[in-house]
């Protein structure tokens, strides 16, 4: 897992919106890193990865909104999976969760370059009973050459024993924050800031 664990490289204006770029498995994964947020946790183990981002002065512990980066090993190889398919299992476990206040909307299939993807809206009006608090998340999932990669942009507000009602202006441009969203191969013997990912945006 060197890969995985390889540094991330930030670009752009600390004031706005960066670039980052990180190498995960078998790509580096670029997407814009939202002005305001701070990497807080990071794990590569086995076949995932995971990276949790949160505003300044939060903690993955105690957070009202977190961007997350993931990646599945070998997981583009099962031709059973589909971004769609991952989206919707990753939309199952939020369903487990809250039954009664879920909620869900597919925003349809994305060309990124040339790889596929899928974005959703997922929420649970009750995420966790007993700290009361809804959770709704902004979901992009990228099919690498070997690799599943998303990128998770959330939030966790008053409970509501309704499913959430998405606010579309707001998500929105989360989503055009984000972007772009890209994978680009990782070059042996290239370290932070990759500028051959850079040279070809």
């Amino acid at each position: 897992n060197a890969a995985a664990k390889a540094p991330t490289a930030t670009t752009g204006m600390p004031a706005g919106p960066a670039r980052s770029i990180t190498p995960i498995f078998g790509q580096l994964l670029v997407y814009s890193f939202p002005a305001g947020f701070k990497p807080a946790f990071e794990e590569a183990k086995g076949a995932g990865y995971i990276q949790e981002s949160v505003p300044d002065g939060e903690s993955i512990k105690k957070w009202t909104q977190m961007v997350t980066v993931t990646g599945a090993k070998g997981l583009a190889a099962n031709p059973k999976v589909t971004p769609q398919v991952l989206a919707n299992g990753i939309a199952g476990g939020f369903r487990k969760v809250c039954p009664a206040s879920f909620g869900a909307m597919g925003l349809g299939t994305l060309n990124l370059g040339r790889h596929e993807g899928y974005a959703a809206m997922v929420s649970c009006g009750v995420a966790n009973a007993g700290e009361g608090y809804s959770e709704s998340m902004l979901l992009v999932v990228i099919k690498g050459d070997s690799d599943y990669y998303t990128v998770q942009w959330a939030e966790r507000a008053a409970a509501s024993a309704a499913p959430i009602k998405f606010d579309e202006a707001k998500w929105s441009e989360r989503f055009r924050k984000l972007m772009p969203i890209r994978l680009c191969p990782i070059v042996p013997g290239e370290r932070a800031p990759y500028p051959s990912c850079i040279e070809g945006a």
